[in-house]
């Protein structure tokens, strides 16, 4: 099992010359279209999305503000992802697999890395909020990439 990769080095240019809206907006389309067709994770996230356009659009506010920090983003994704009936490590770990492929075929490789170690740790933060949230005494397990 390898383990995740380290944070990328910090850019030498500004977060708005990271990468474009469009970049951002082509990473969320590229990434969702995978999960909609992966059989794991595709009629989990269809079961819990009524507009996907809308869903996408925030997302891409959501990167926007990560990617950017253009603070576009409002809300806090970890009540929503903790009310999610029967999330394990391995659906964490194939969204990052999904995540990881769609960065890796972006042209502009900069911003692919960024949102890469943006991703793990919003997966690991999400994975032990959930298992938090589902047993507050036990001790999380972290979530290993594989």
């Amino acid at each position: 099992m390898r383990t995740c990769p380290r944070q990328v080095k910090e850019r030498e240019l500004s977060d708005k010359e990271l990468c474009t809206e469009e970049e951002i907006s082509n990473l969320v389309r590229a990434f969702y279209a995978r999960v909609r067709q992966d059989e794991l994770l595709g009629p989990i996230f269809d079961a819990h999305i009524e507009d996907w356009d809308q869903h996408q659009h925030k997302l891409v506010d959501f990167w926007s503000t990560i990617l950017r920090r253009t603070g576009r983003f409002t809300g806090a994704p970890m009540p929503k992802h903790a009310r999610l009936p029967g999330l394990n490590a391995e659906l964490f770990r194939r969204w990052l697999a999904l995540f990881r492929e769609t960065t890796a075929a972006q042209p502009n490789r900069t911003m692919g890395e960024q949102a890469q170690a943006a991703a793990e740790r919003i997966a690991q933060s999400l994975w032990m909020g959930y298992q938090i949230g589902r047993d507050p005494d036990a001790a999380p397990a972290a979530l290993a990439c594989g």
